[in-house]
């Protein structure tokens, strides 16, 4: 494979990683099928007042950590984007971003699933089982490098 191709292969790859990754969280806290104006997922779940408390404490922690490892996943990709398309590509360069990426990957997504089963713990079986349709039934849509490609 030639260089080219190869970083072109590793673009898009990373890109639907990122994409993927932000789907599934994004869909994990804001279900498709109601407005995300409309919904308030503990009223939705009828959390009793103790287990909003919970709720909320854990969520306020869940929803900051989330963003500062978006915000992290941003500037690496950015990095990675810049060094593939520079003058002169840096392999060592574009594998420390694609690496960095991946390992951050890593961690929002065990940190999803933390929040998911802490979520899990605090809820009944009735309210588990509607939160895990809820969950279910959000579609994954492609990335944005895949839809800029296809149009």
């Amino acid at each position: 494979m030639k260089p080219n191709s190869l970083r072109i292969a590793l673009m898009l790859s990373l890109f639907v990683n990122v994409g993927v990754l932000g789907a599934v969280a994004y869909r994990a806290l804001v279900p498709a099928s109601v407005p995300a104006a409309g919904l308030n997922l503990p009223r939705h779940l009828q959390l009793s007042a103790e287990q909003l408390q919970h709720w909320h404490a854990s969520e306020t922690a869940f929803l900051s950590q989330l963003e500062a490892t978006a915000t992290d996943i941003r500037q690496h990709r950015d990095r990675l984007v810049r060094a593939i398309f520079a003058e002169n590509t840096d392999p060592a360069l574009i594998e420390a971003e694609r690496t960095a990426i991946a390992r951050l990957q890593d961690e929002q997504q065990k940190l999803v699933i933390r929040q998911l089963l802490a979520e899990r713990a605090l809820l009944n079986p009735a309210q588990r089982e509607q939160l895990a349709r809820l969950l279910l039934a959000q579609p994954v849509g492609p990335s944005t490098i895949e839809q800029l490609h296809r149009e």
